[in-house]
């Protein structure tokens, strides 16, 4: 298995604010020699859609091979795991700082990083979905549910980056 190296052109450039978020480019590059050491085009992450398309690319290009493929149950998973990480990074974290998509030998592991220091109450809870129909809050029992080795970490530079493990079967 290939790593996906993350890089991006730094926080400082970025302006703080949830309105900006669509100025902002995050690349997803693999480290310099993987496949043949040809470049790879930079991926700019801005929303939802944009992220689950690149962890597609990803488990398609360097997680599967032959002898193991991602089950379509695993990748719906990944893409729901990546659409509620970077939703909640937009409407509660002051927006995308940046995104990461790395394989591992277990699955995907996806960082988001946002500018929020503020960590949500539940992120370390049993999974428990809301009593009845709320609106929201299905969100982190869901992530809580298909992922695993949840980790958040505050950024020196300001804000958190939400760290989770999802399995590809």
């Amino acid at each position: 298995m290939k790593p996906v190296e993350r890089r991006t052109s730094g926080d400082s450039t970025f302006p703080r604010t949830p309105h900006d978020t669509d100025v902002q480019t995050d690349t997803c590059l693999p480290r310099a020699g993987a496949r043949g050491g040809v470049p790879q085009p930079q991926v700019a992450v801005t929303s939802a859609a944009s992220a689950r398309q690149l962890a597609r690319d990803v488990v398609r290009e360097w997680w599967d091979r032959p002898g193991r493929r991602a089950s379509e149950e695993a990748v719906i998973d990944l893409l729901l795991v990546v659409s509620e990480l970077v939703t909640n990074a937009i409407r509660h974290g002051g927006g995308i700082a940046g995104f990461e998509v790395t394989p591992t030998r277990e699955g995907v592991r996806l960082s988001v990083h946002d500018y929020s220091d503020v960590v949500p109450a539940v992120a370390y809870g049993q999974g428990a979905l809301p009593h009845g129909h709320v609106g929201n809050g299905y969100g982190w029992p869901l992530i809580i549910r298909l992922a695993r080795d949840i980790n958040i970490e505050r950024r020196s530079q300001g804000g958190k980056t939400i760290s989770v493990l999802v399995p590809l079967r």
